[in-house]
């Protein structure tokens, strides 16, 4: 490797994809959305193991249960996951409500939800606060989307990508 491969190793970014409440359906465009992915997460109420697998053809996942997660597959998801991805700690979630520890102090830098089907990022007490918001059937009103992790020297930067209004 030449010196000038190795200072574009150091400062390449890693990208992670963020997908929830999938409900059994994974469209073409949010597959499109998060290749390039070095991971993705799915922050729960995925509707079909299937679902996993294509995602799996992108990038690992960590995928935690989300409320309709009832079926036998979905018995081995996790509730919570907890992973570190170039050197960020990252803990996930379905439902923040169920959020049971101050992740600033478990020494967190983000957590990932979903269940709200409300894309939404914000920092509280130096914590990235993420939600994908959802990639399945509308409901309500709401925007299909999906998000993106950008983490780059330990920064975080987060992305919401809108697949339909």
């Amino acid at each position: 490797m030449t010196d000038l491969e190795i200072d574009v190793v150091r400062i390449r970014a890693t990208v992670v994809g963020v997908i929830s409440d999938t409900h059994g359906l994974l469209r073409p465009e949010a597959l499109q959305a998060l290749r390039g992915s070095e991971h993705i997460i799915h922050a729960g109420d995925v509707g079909d193991p299937e679902i996993l697998d294509q995602l799996r053809t992108i990038a690992p996942v960590t995928a935690v249960r989300g409320n309709i997660d009832k079926d036998a597959w979905a018995r081995k998801l996790p509730d919570t996951a907890v992973l570190e991805i170039a050197r960020v700690s990252i803990y996930v979630l379905h439902d923040l409500a169920q959020l049971d520890l101050k992740p600033e102090a478990a020494g967190f830098e983000v957590v990932i939800s979903g269940h709200s089907h409300v894309p939404k990022q914000e920092t509280r007490d130096g914590v990235l606060y993420f939600n994908p918001g959802s990639a399945g059937p509308r409901r309500f009103k709401l925007p299909i989307t999906v998000g993106k992790l950008v983490i780059e020297k330990k920064k975080v930067r987060a992305e919401i990508i809108v697949l339909s209004k």
